[in-house]
């Protein structure tokens, strides 16, 4: 529950303060798992997951927000097709900017560029559940689960 609960409080980027705390923290574009793979983990695992949106504005300025930068061994991406990113916004916010496809393609296009510039590991959540998702990460950082 305690592991829930930092998920919960510890999503969209609402707070930082805590990232210390962190087991891992996903990072990626809006729309693109981050939210239900983070309650995931913490339900299955206890494992205390963090994430942070990645927006436009920080890809215009092309390098990790500062809340992310000092907890880059904690970071893990997550990336996603952008005909199926702007196929799930365009369900939330339907004719939108948001949810063109020109602008899923050019946020997907940038944040993997970031991630290959600051070496953070990532995988395309598209075609994965979240259980596979969560084992991927789990597997990548060597991060033990803490319910048995």
């Amino acid at each position: 529950i305690d592991a829930v609960h930092f998920a919960m409080d510890n999503d969209d980027g609402a707070r930082t303060l805590h990232y210390n705390e962190a087991d891992v923290i996903l990072v990626g574009v809006s729309r693109c798992g981050k939210t239900p793979t983070c309650l995931y983990m913490a339900l299955k695992y206890g494992i205390r997951a963090a994430n942070y949106p990645l927006t436009e504005e920080d890809m215009e300025r092309l390098q990790l927000p500062p809340a992310l930068r000092e907890h880059k061994e904690k970071l893990f991406g997550l990336t996603i097709d952008a005909e199926r990113l702007a196929s799930i916004r365009h369900e939330r916010r339907p004719n939108s900017r948001y949810a063109s496809f020109a602008q899923c393609e050019f946020e997907v296009r940038e944040v993997e560029n970031l991630f290959r510039r600051e070496n953070i590991s990532n995988i395309n959540s598209t075609h994965f559940s979240v259980e596979e998702i969560s084992a991927k990460i789990l597997v990548h950082k060597g991060i033990e689960r803490r319910l048995k």
